[in-house]
């Protein structure tokens, strides 16, 4: 079995209208409960970037190598990620149908790549 990362990018649900967002929810937690029920859901989420008026707690931060911490990355940038869902399944194909499941629930594409194996974990 492999683990795969199934994610979109942030903003990529901007196009859905706001009247719309309560059957992407139900959709998407069908597409969850599935893969949940199937045995092959790890983990999945959206990813919380704060505004603000919210906690400081959920801002993203960088943390360097002599652990300095700094903001960032920033909400603007186009490059970050707006949800996630990881599936441990035998193949790249099944790992694309989940991603076509999500793809579909989500009304967004999904990009689909594998976890490197470490026989330590």
């Amino acid at each position: 079995m492999a683990k795969y990362l199934i994610s979109f990018d942030r903003g990529a649900m901007d196009h859905i209208p706001a009247e719309d967002f309560p059957q992407v929810g139900e959709d998407a937690h069908a597409v969850c409960r599935e893969a949940k029920e199937a045995g092959v859901l790890i983990f999945t989420g959206g990813i919380h970037y704060s505004t603000e008026d919210e906690l400081l707690a959920a801002n993203p931060a960088v943390v360097d190598t002599d652990g300095l911490i700094t903001d960032g990355p920033y909400p603007e940038s186009k490059e970050l990620i707006g949800g996630v869902f990881v599936v441990d399944v035998p193949t790249r194909d099944e790992a694309l149908q989940w991603a076509a499941k999500v793809a579909k629930a989500c009304r967004c594409a999904q990009d689909v790549r594998m976890f490197m194996h470490d026989p330590e974990l």
